[in-house]
């Protein structure tokens, strides 16, 4: 092992010592962008063999972090978004330490 490997703690071995995977060809069906603050997201609904899906990535400053949610979890994600909105409006922001 080298020194600055380590092993997972899931049992797995780390990504750097894993072959690449293949490519998958994925069609885009529908792809928008939005600007938050210094955050841009991009959504993209893309499909594959597998079937569909929604790929928010988030890039701040160049570093990109992605989710993948499946479409059939959509109506659920869409669903707590809405919620987490609502309590985020009927609760007060705190306010900053001075």
């Amino acid at each position: 092992m080298i020194s600055n490997e380590r092993p997972s703690p899931y049992g797995q071995k780390s990504y750097s010592s894993s072959a690449p995977k293949p490519h998958v060809q994925e069609d885009t069906l529908k792809m928008e962008k939005i600007q938050i603050e210094r955050k841009t997201f991009v959504f993209a609904l893309k499909e594959n063999p597998r079937g569909r899906f929604l790929r928010i990535t988030e890039d701040v400053n160049g570093r990109r972090d992605t989710i993948i949610i499946p479409a059939t979890g959509l109506d659920e994600f869409l669903k707590l978004v809405g919620e987490m909105t609502k309590t985020s409006e009927s609760i007060p922001a705190a306010k900053p330490e001075s």
